[in-house]
């Protein structure tokens, strides 16, 4: 397999063998190597990308530490099925958003509904004022973004209301685990919102929230998020978003940072 330029790799990553990672760990996502298979000798592969061993190694190791290499002395280094991936790292979320949009949606969507409206529940009964006002300063951002022609910073909002929704519930791994898929969160909202008309309808909805949360009604909050999360389902299922990434009006793809790639 002919090795990409560097220039095609996310230069958010700050060093070469972040880099190296980054085009490894694409290409397992990919398939370019089934689970059970071996990498390519190191110094071939070393070679072929134009580094040295050593940051081959330890470009290895950081896949090794999210669970999709396993190194061994005789049998050299293998991938690892998905099964044994941590999907909540950061980066196997960017690789996988590019590698697996479709598969990336699904399982988001489904981690919402067994996730949110329990955590809407916990957020009803423990939210603090300091809580609630959290909530309303998302909705009031969500708000204007919406009423801006370029609607600008509205995924941004969006994101920062499910983050206190989750964190309002006084449970600190919901909130570890709202940060943590942010990235996964972030692409299946902006496709969502594709739609022509998608970005109003939600808002109701989210008003909803706040209102239940408020009132402290779990039942009124659980209901709220669920029809939230079901309507963006269906927007989903309709959005012009192509499997790569979701498409920006001026035809051009969203990487996986949510920036806008070239044609």
């Amino acid at each position: 397999m002919a090795s990409r330029g560097w220039a095609e790799i996310d230069t958010n990553f700050p060093t070469l063998q972040q880099r190296v990672a980054d085009d490894l760990g694409r290409r397992i996502v990919a398939g370019a190597w089934q689970p059970g298979s071996p990498l390519p000798v190191e110094d071939a592969l070393a070679s072929e990308l134009g580094v040295s061993r050593g940051v081959l190694r330890e470009a290895v190791k950081s896949l090794v530490a999210k669970g999709m290499l396993r190194v061994r002395p005789r049998t050299g280094t293998r991938v690892l099925p998905p099964e044994d991936w941590n999907h909540l790292d950061p980066d196997v979320l960017r690789w996988k958003q590019s590698g697996d949009a479709a598969g990336l949606l699904r399982d988001t969507g489904e981690l919402r509904r067994i996730v949110e409206p329990e955590a809407a529940r916990l957020a009803a009964e423990r939210a603090c004022p300091d809580d609630v006002r959290a909530l309303n300063d998302a909705l009031a951002a969500m708000e204007a973004a919406a009423a801006s022609p370029a609607r600008g910073g509205y995924v941004a909002a969006d994101i920062a209301f499910h983050r206190a929704l989750l964190d309002a519930g006084g449970n600190r791994l919901l909130g570890s685990l709202g940060r943590a898929v942010e990235i996964a969160l972030r692409h299946s909202f902006d496709v969502s919102t594709r739609t022509p008309g998608a970005v109003e309808a939600s808002l109701p909805g989210h008003r909803a929230v706040v209102r239940a949360v408020e009132a402290g009604d779990p039942d009124a909050a659980a209901a709220a998020v669920l029809g939230i999360i079901d309507a963006a389902r269906q927007e989903i299922a309709r959005s012009p978003a192509k499997p790569g990434g979701p498409e920006a009006p001026d035809g051009r793809t969203r990487d996986a940072r949510g920036g806008e790639a070239a044609p």
